[in-house]
């Protein structure tokens, strides 16, 4: 078994920032990309977001790509939607990109709860620009 603590925080966004992500969504968003996460042998720290985007502190697997992991989460966890709530309109979808800082395990209580506070963050406006960061092409 290889070795690593590598640790990522991994953000991305709605198609077109839609604010699609409401508490029943967000029920079955945060499942499927838990599943799919834990079935990539990828621990998540921390999970969770805002209206229109997804904040995930998680170590990847050796073995596995981020952008693989990010592709799978993303396809499982708007698959799982969509399939949930077929008559969602707009359908649920995820922007193509998406943002990834790696941190070490010194700074892994603050970026868990970073992510843990992330409703409140943005409902006062007291986000960190630089946690916030992704690819924002649709």
């Amino acid at each position: 078994m290889s070795f690593r603590v590598c640790y990522y925080h991994v953000i991305w966004a709605t198609k077109g920032r839609a604010e699609l992500i409401t508490p029943e969504i967000e029920r079955v968003v945060i499942p499927a990309i838990c599943r799919k996460s834990a079935d990539l042998q990828s621990p998540i720290f921390a999970i969770n977001g805002a209206a229109d985007h997804i904040h995930v502190a998680v170590s990847i697997a050796t073995a596995i790509a981020v952008a693989r992991w990010v592709k799978e989460v993303k396809g499982i966890s708007a698959y799982a939607v969509n399939t949930t709530f077929p008559d969602l309109d707009p359908h649920f979808y995820w922007q193509k990109g998406y943002g990834v800082h790696t941190f070490g395990a010194k700074v892994l209580s603050f970026v868990v709860d970073y992510i843990g506070r992330q409703k409140e963050r943005h409902r006062d406006s007291t986000i960190e620009d630089y946690l916030e960061q992704f690819d924002a092409d649709d």
